[in-house]
């Protein structure tokens, strides 16, 4: 049976109720009695969650995809309804779609008073005020692919929770054992990982000299982590690590997912501890700092602190930018010219923590020095604070012959 469709894009939720927490990619809001949906949805990937309650750290949400062109007679429509036992949002078919539109007075009275244009501000604002807002959906979406979307969540439905978990991350969720997190909210989606293994960070078979070079250099598990990916794959080198970063970023942003905070972490921690990748593939890794810069500053718009930037809590990355930056440096004085892009990337990233954190990730910092005090006596004093990340002149590491 054919139905009038709607002249743009759009999401129908059937039967949700008010008062309830309701976000689109980088928007939350709560829902009305009037809310049905969202029209105008723009080409590309797209996040939707809901929660019972706003008080309620448990949200379940999915993926779509609007494509980029379609007959201009008949735009996509996607339907879903709401299951009331489980108070999340499942799928619906087109049938039973197109007959709650009917009740509500048919496709041009659904349209018109109860759709939402797609925005993802709280106030009214156009579409060029989305595209030009730094950081907005779109430019932290750009890696993203189906066959991503379709490993991470090993289904066609795209279908993600707060609680879902990556079977490395399963037993590590904060105040709740997998066995509790089962009898609470039943049996869990598990998320597929890309695998990264940070304990064993060079090939099967080395020894000595090749097994030191892989635990300091993490080169080699770059590209084997790629390598095993390359099925899926459908742009440039490192493509799916990139989609994979996007997607764990967004999901701590969105559900405060524990399981994808660890995986971009290990994802950054591969990454911005390689050497040997850095001069053999510069394009990848500019891109990996221009995508870290658009996540930064999106952080403190995640809720419950996941990302903790300061000198306590942003000392993982912070030292990992250090690291990298030293890599970065000793290739300069190498004189190779193919690591040019990324030093400008990581320079804009440096700045940028340096005016929001005023995190310094030189080593030319003071052990010790004279100190004023409030009678304006003058005393020595000596820190040891930042014994451990002081690598050069007598803290330089030493190679020992055995």
């Amino acid at each position: 049976m054919s139905h009038p469709s709607p002249p743009t894009s759009t999401l129908v939720l059937v039967n949700l109720p008010a008062s309830i927490l309701c976000g689109i990619d980088l928007l939350t809001f709560t829902t009305t009695l009037n809310f049905l949906g969202i029209k105008n949805l723009p080409a590309g990937f797209h996040f939707l969650f809901t929660s019972p309650s706003a008080s309620l750290s448990l949200r379940d949400g999915f993926w779509f995809h609007i494509p980029p062109t379609f007959p201009p007679s008949s735009p996509p429509i996607i339907f879903r309804k709401w299951d009331t036992e489980t108070e999340q949002l499942i799928p619906c078919s087109q049938d039973e779609g197109w007959g709650y539109v009917n009740e509500k007075g048919g496709a041009q009275v659904v349209y018109e008073k109860y759709l939402t244009p797609y925005r993802q501000s709280a106030g009214a604002s156009t579409s060029d005020d989305n595209d030009s807002k730094e950081g907005a959906w779109e430019y932290l979406t750009q890696h993203v692919k189906a066959g991503l979307l379709t490993r991470f969540t090993k289904g066609e439905d795209w279908t993600i929770s707060s609680a879902s978990s990556g079977l490395q991350d399963r037993d590590e969720i904060p105040g709740l054992s997998h066995k509790e997190v089962e009898n609470v909210i039943g049996e869990e989606k598990e998320l597929e990982m890309l695998g990264i293994d940070l304990k064993r960070t060079w090939r099967e078979g080395a020894v000595g000299r090749e097994r030191t070079e892989g635990a300091r250099d993490r080169s080699w598990l770059l590209g084997d982590v790629v390598a095993r990916q390359e099925g899926e794959s459908q742009g440039g080198w490192g493509d799916v690590i990139l989609g994979q970063m996007e997607v764990c970023f967004l999901m701590v942003l969105t559900l405060a997912n524990y399981s994808c905070l660890e995986e971009w972490k290990r994802i950054l921690a591969m990454v911005l501890t390689c050497e040997k990748a850095v001069q053999e593939r510069p394009s990848f890794f500019a891109e990996v700092l221009r995508l870290l810069k658009r996540q930064l500053e999106r952080v403190d718009d995640v809720e419950g602190g996941l990302f903790d930037m300061s000198d306590d809590g942003g000392s993982f990355l912070k030292a990992l930018l250090k690291g990298f930056k030293r890599v970065l440096e000793q290739s300069t004085k190498d004189k190779n010219a193919g690591v040019d892009e990324v030093k400008e990337e990581f320079d804009n990233v440096e700045q940028w923590v340096r005016e929001q954190y005023r995190w310094e990730l030189g080593d030319e910092f003071a052990r010790s020095g004279m100190l004023e005090l409030e009678d304006g006596e003058m005393v020595e004093m000596e820190t040891a604070e930042m014994e451990g990340e002081d690598e050069s002149g007598e803290y330089a590491p030493v190679v020992v012959e055995l």
